[in-house]
């Protein structure tokens, strides 16, 4: 199965917030909310509470579950009206609002920039077969 990968380069299916929304068991769930919560005011300075951490089903989502910080997210309300798969098809990629992102989240950039570079070569295979 491929990787969710959100507009921003992060991998929805391992994040936390993603896993907690599949976890059936409901004190585990409420733990794993708590200490989301946690990460996110340390990391992030958020001031987050528990009950603040919804169900999510991956920012791409069509109409499912969506937690409130993808909602809110200026990555996300860019790169949906343009129909991208995520911003590594964007044409400018990376914008500033990338840049400040991945100084959080390094791993996302790298994992854009590969998939930049797929997709870079897809398109120079294809003009060679054309």
């Amino acid at each position: 199965m491929a990787e969710l990968i959100a507009y921003c380069g992060l991998v929805c299916d391992t994040c936390p917030i993603y896993l907690a929304t599949r976890q059936e068991d409901r004190e585990e769930q409420a733990r794993m909310r708590a200490e989301i919560a946690r990460f996110c005011n340390e990391k992030y300075g958020t001031g987050y509470a528990p009950a603040d951490i919804n169900d999510c089903d991956g920012c791409r989502t069509a109409g499912g579950r969506l937690f409130f910080g993808c909602r809110e997210c200026c990555i996300r309300q860019c790169a949906m009206p343009k129909g991208l798969e995520n911003c590594a098809h964007c044409a400018d990629y990376a914008c500033e609002e990338l840049g400040k992102f991945f100084a959080a989240e390094p791993s996302a950039k790298a994992r854009l920039d590969n998939l930049r570079v797929g997709i870079h070569q897809n398109a120079a295979d294809s003009s060679e077969l054309g």
